[in-house]
Formats: C-alpha cells, sequence, structure tokens
C-alpha cells in the first residue's frame, strides 16, 4: 500500500520513459511523412457516400505542389576583379522605413572611406515601397554604377 509520499525513480522508469517518447516521435513523424506524401501527390481522402449516413458537406482538398512552370533564372553579373576606383551602389528597399538602413550604409561608406578611398560610394533610396519596382534607379545603376549591393538592413 503506497504510503503517498515520493515514489523511488528507477533506472528502469528512466528507460521506459525515454522509449515511450521514442515511439511517439516515431509514430509522428511517419503519420506526417504519409500526408506529406499524399499531399504532394495530389491524393485526396475518398469522398463521402451520398444518401444514408452522409452527414455535413463535402471538402475539397488542394494539392500544393506547382503545376505552372517556374521563371527562367537568370546568372549573377561575374564579380568585379577589384573595387578600386569602382562606383558602388548601396540601395535602400524601405523595408524597414525611412531610417532603417542608412546608419549601416553610412558605416560602411565609412568604411570604404578608409579602406578603399578610390571606391565612389553612393547611397540611394529606392522609390515606392519594397515591392516596387524603380526603373529609373536601375538604369542609372547600369549606366554609372560597377555594382551594388540591394538589400535591407539596420
Amino acid at each position: 500500500m503506497s504510503t503517498g509520499g515520493p515514489r523511488r525513480v528507477t533506472d528502469r522508469h528512466i528507460s521506459e520513459g525515454k522509449e515511450n517518447v521514442k515511439k511517439k516521435r516515431l509514430l509522428t513523424g511517419i503519420t506526417l511523412t504519409i500526408a506529406a506524401a499524399l499531399a504532394f501527390a495530389g491524393l485526396a481522402p475518398l469522398p463521402a457516400q451520398q444518401g444514408k449516413g452522409a452527414s455535413g458537406p463535402l471538402i475539397t482538398v488542394l494539392n500544393p505542389a506547382i503545376e505552372s512552370k517556374m521563371v527562367d533564372r537568370i546568372p549573377l553579373s561575374p564579380r568585379l576583379d577589384t573595387l578600386e576606383g569602382k562606383t558602388i551602389y548601396l540601395v535602400d528597399i524601405s523595408w524597414g522605413g525611412p531610417e532603417a538602413a542608412y546608419s549601416v550604409f553610412e558605416e560602411i561608406q565609412s568604411w570604404f572611406a578608409q579602406n578603399i578611398p578610390s571606391a565612389k560610394i553612393i547611397i540611394k533610396r529606392k522609390a515606392g515601397m519594397y515591392t516596387q519596382d524603380d526603373p529609373a534607379l536601375w538604369k542609372e545603376i547600369a549606366k554609372n554604377g560597377n555594382a551594388a549591393l540591394v538589400g535591407i538592413s539596420g
């Protein structure tokens, strides 16, 4: 009969607990793998039988696999041999607000002034939201620049 005091935990109890955790993880992994395979294959459960015993509306399950052709990839521009004497644009895409990247870009500009003073660093803010295009800026960079760092920071 138990006295209500603390239970003694033995090595056997610990190993049984670890085995139970391993079994649960394995079962969860197998279940998720099967569900993902069915979803990827576009298979859905069989529709419920209409008529006797039918309860509730049928649902449609969509296949998340991509049906359309992926866009053609454009290779990256070749790397510059040197940054000496080059014009490098630092472009803030305005993702984090009007001042999110400028302090970091100014630090980069300061580093270049100390370490590669012949490099010309131009900090620009892209027009519009980060999701909008800015053809005038891209044209300016293509005409006047040798490289561009486009992105966010801060």
